[in-house]
């Protein structure tokens, strides 16, 4: 895939996209997008400051009457094309993707892009599904039904490690329901959010209905999520950045949407096909450079298969491919930067203190030294407690532990705070119901690991946060519930006024 556009000269105006155009940010601050397969500066633009995200809200509220008053079949229609437009820009999307996240082309444009087009195309069916109680006489004297309505302009933060799915993810759920909306991308992945939203008016949706600010977290984001304007914020992060954003919600009465961390288990039973579970780990451990809050972090498996799941799973990680991005035979790119790179190594370089590293555990060098890549990882003979197995690593490391029974498999899937995404492994059924029953994630899936659809939701539980992203389960976060009801009687004093009136 070739370079089909020049970034700097793309976003020369700026990496803010408020009302319906691009313009630069205000802090007097610069930022640096760097290409982390190569270490080289790709873009260079101007943070966001606190006015960048008043403008912005003014922008979206100015917006939102006619959004919300528009009718569902216009706003579908309207999103409908919106999906086109980005299916036409495909390729630049995927190079963008790409440039910016070090990812293999062959994950942004076989799953990235293609995931974004299906979203908004599933989100623009869903804006005419907005679905409450049918009508009814509940107590036989009155009418009731309930209206699902937007709620206003919502502020939402997106991470670094799928920027496009990520802004389409907060987006999508919220405009389809009639909201405006302002989305901080991060600083360090601001282009194809950027892209998203222009795409968006290229395809005819009103100027102010998706803003962009493009600014640090503890300026634009924070201001953003304490706006008087803002009535809502959804946020995609860390845990502990989760709890800062609640305390900033919460202080305000906002309506709050928390996606944080995971520490995705990946139970193997006895009975488990051993190749498709070792195919499943790795895959599942490695996509996206490891970087992605359902990954297999912590295989578990049954003492019948332990050594030969260990033997066979170093196998095969030490087969893929690492390299440029852009060649479509890699197969694991780039960490997201070098600090990245050095905070996965300083978790498997303290492991090693307690735990064996059966494979990988270092950078390669040569030619791809100047770039922010990690082999992958297996780690064994971790304590259930240790860091290694209860922290979110976020790079390309399982660890892997036995277990005897399938009391202790179920328990120790669930021994950490956090609950986004697990899987089971096994071809008896009885097991299989009772991991989806009993192991506390909000996505379970047995015998695979990692795919989503539109049509399904996407959340957690415990540490991992609330709320849901994609399928129509995501306009409980995005739409106000009301119930109206009307009087059938046409009788001036109620039988209930007698509260009031007593025997008068």
């Amino acid at each position: 895939m070739g370079n089909s556009f020049q970034v700097q000269d793309r976003f020369e105006d700026g990496a803010q996209y408020i009302g319906g155009r691009l313009r630069s940010g205000t802090s007097g601050r610069s930022q640096a997008v760097v290409n982390p397969a190569t270490g080289d500066t790709v873009y260079t633009y101007e943070l966001a400051g606190t006015a960048d995200v008043d403008a912005a809200v003014a922008a979206a509220r100015e917006a939102f009457p006619g959004w919300s008053g528009a009718t569902p079949a216009e706003r579908s229609e309207a999103m409908h094309r919106f999906a086109a437009v980005l299916a036409e820009q495909a390729d630049d999307f995927a190079y963008a993707e790409s440039l910016q996240c070090g990812k293999p082309v062959k994950l942004s444009s076989g799953f990235d892009v293609p995931g974004t087009v299906d979203n908004t195309s599933f989100f623009a069916g869903a804006a005419r599904h907005l679905e409450g109680k049918s009508a009814a006489e509940y107590d036989g004297d009155h009418t009731s039904y309930v209206r699902r309505e937007a709620i206003g302009v919502i502020g939402s933060i997106a991470p670094w490690n799928y920027p496009l799915q990520m802004a389409a993810w907060k987006v999508l759920p919220a405009i389809a329901a009639g909201n405006t909306i302002v989305l901080k991308p991060a600083e360090i992945t601001p282009l194809t959010s950027l892209m998203f939203a222009q795409a968006a008016t290229e395809a005819g949706i009103p100027d102010g209905v998706i803003n962009i600010v493009t600014g640090a977290g503890k300026d634009a984001g924070e201001h953003l999520v304490g706006h008087p304007d803002v009535v809502m914020t959804s946020f995609t992060g860390s845990t502990a950045v989760g709890k800062r954003v609640a305390e900033i919600a919460t202080s305000t009465v906002k309506r709050l949407h928390l996606e944080l961390g995971g520490k995705a288990p990946f139970v193997v039973f006895d009975d488990a096909d051993l190749e498709a579970a070792v195919n499943g780990a790795v895959a599942g451990s490695l996509i996206n450079t490891g970087q992605d809050c359902t990954a297999a972090t912590r295989a578990y498996v049954q003492r019948p298969l332990y050594d030969a799941f260990v033997q066979d799973v170093a196998a095969l990680m030490e087969t893929v491919r690492l390299g440029d991005p852009f060649d479509p035979k890699t197969d694991l790119g780039p960490l997201i930067s070098h600090a990245q790179r050095d905070r996965v190594a300083g978790f498997v370089e303290r492991a090693r203190g307690y735990a064996t590293v059966v494979t990988g555990g270092e950078a390669p060098g040569g030619e791809l030294a100047q770039g922010a890549y990690y082999r992958p990882t297996l780690v064994a003979g971790a304590a259930q407690d240790s860091e290694i197995v209860q922290a979110e690593i976020f790079g390309p490391v399982l660890v892997v532990l036995p277990f005897d029974t399938d009391d202790e498999g179920i328990e120790l899937a669930n021994d950490t705070p956090y609950g986004l995404a697990a899987s089971a492994w096994t071809r008896d059924l009885y097991r299989a119901n009772r991991a989806t029953r009993e192991i506390k994630a909000g996505c379970v899936w047995i015998n695979d690991h990692i795919p989503i659809i539109s049509e399904m939701p996407h959340g957690g539980y415990k540490a991992s946060g609330f709320g849901k992203d994609m399928s129509s389960y995501s306009f409980e976060e995005y739409t106000q519930v009301k119930h109206v009801m009307y009087d059938n009687t046409a009788v001036a004093r109620k039988d209930w006024h007698r509260t009031i009136f007593g025997d008068r």
